[in-house]
């Protein structure tokens, strides 16, 4: 039985991706030795939660837990990130993807679901806890390029003390589906539908995150225009929800916004130092630009000037650093 397989461009996890063709049909290899439990459990665990309340994730043929492997359904190549870059009419795209994000935030989500093995999956919540420690990875892998650990220890220390207030302050329930990557790279075209992968990482939390992470892509470069059009089209069409709480919804989306980017920040830093992947730092310019637009609000004075005051410009603009 003549079959082939062809290596296809991985993520930023330790996984590797292949496509198997045989017999005109093509489905993926997933293999990972690290971290299995998150990238092969967990991944089709979710997956079958999604597919059970009717989003199109990859669907399970086969598994070997132990070995590090799954085959999963191919959703082909296009992405809409692909779509998105060569599309004059970006607001259209993005339309149809916040209407499936609003699909995924009516799932009802469980604490506990059963996994692929006869055992439970636990979704985590959102909680103070996890967005510091996610935050904490700007002050642990992007300060220290080019600055000492002390000073470096010294500015997380401070900010700490102001992000912990801010994500204190949230007005928003965790109480929604989160896929915690939900932006134009992982969203897949297939056929007239849309296809959701990379989900392995998600939580319960607040309701603003997944758009957050739809709107400030950074890896898709959009005006202010457009990103205040997709932010209102979504408010648009959950009026129920957020109809007399826009005030609220807008600070948690800002709260967020900035999390996320430090987050992101600290992730690219974190692949170029330890896994030498140097390709994710030409990302780091536009996610700082993207963090001082969120930072103009005055909820973030305190954190803006100790982060101006301590970073100099040219690390922010800076591709390469020691």
């Amino acid at each position: 039985m003549k079959y082939k397989i062809e290596p296809i461009k991985g993520d930023a996890s330790f996984r590797k991706f292949y496509r198997l063709i045989l017999k005109q049909k093509s489905k993926i290899i997933v293999s990972t030795q690290k971290e299995k439990y998150k990238n092969l459990i967990a991944y089709t665990t979710i997956n079958k939660f999604l597919r059970s309340n009717k989003i199109l994730a990859p669907k399970l043929y086969s598994y070997n837990f132990s070995k590090g492997f799954i085959l999963i359904q191919d959703f082909g190549n296009l992405t809409f990130y692909k779509q998105l870059i060569r599309k004059k009419n970006k607001l259209k795209v993005y339309k149809k993807l916040v209407d499936l994000l609003i699909k995924i935030q009516k799932i009802r989500p469980k604490i506990k679901i059963r996994n692929i093995d006869k055992g439970f999956y636990s979704f985590e919540k959102y909680s103070r806890k996890n967005l510091l420690k996610e935050s904490n990875l700007f002050f642990d892998w992007y300060l220290t390029l080019f600055l000492s650990k002390k000073k470096a220890f010294y500015i997380k220390k401070k900010c700490n003390k102001i992000l912990s207030k801010l994500y204190n302050s949230l007005n928003f329930p965790n109480s929604f589906f989160v896929h915690r990557d939900y932006h134009a790279q992982n969203l897949m075209k297939v056929g007239n539908k849309i296809g959701v992968i990379d989900s392995q990482d998600a939580l319960i939390g607040n309701p603003a995150y997944d758009l957050v992470s739809l709107i400030d892509d950074v890896r898709i470069k959009t005006s202010t225009k457009l990103k205040n059009q997709i932010y209102n089209y979504y408010l648009k069409k959950n009026q129920k929800i957020y109809k007399t709480n826009q005030q609220n919804f807008l600070k948690d989306f800002s709260i967020l916004s900035v999390q996320r980017s430090l987050k992101i920040i600290g992730i690219f830093s974190r692949l170029f130092k330890r896994d030498k992947k140097k390709i994710y730092l030409k990302y780091i310019p536009y996610t700082w630009q993207l963090l001082e637009e969120r930072m103009n609000s005055k909820i973030f004075v305190e954190l803006k000037k100790i982060l101006d005051d301590n970073i100099p410009k040219k690390y922010k603009k800076k591709i390469v650093y020691k």
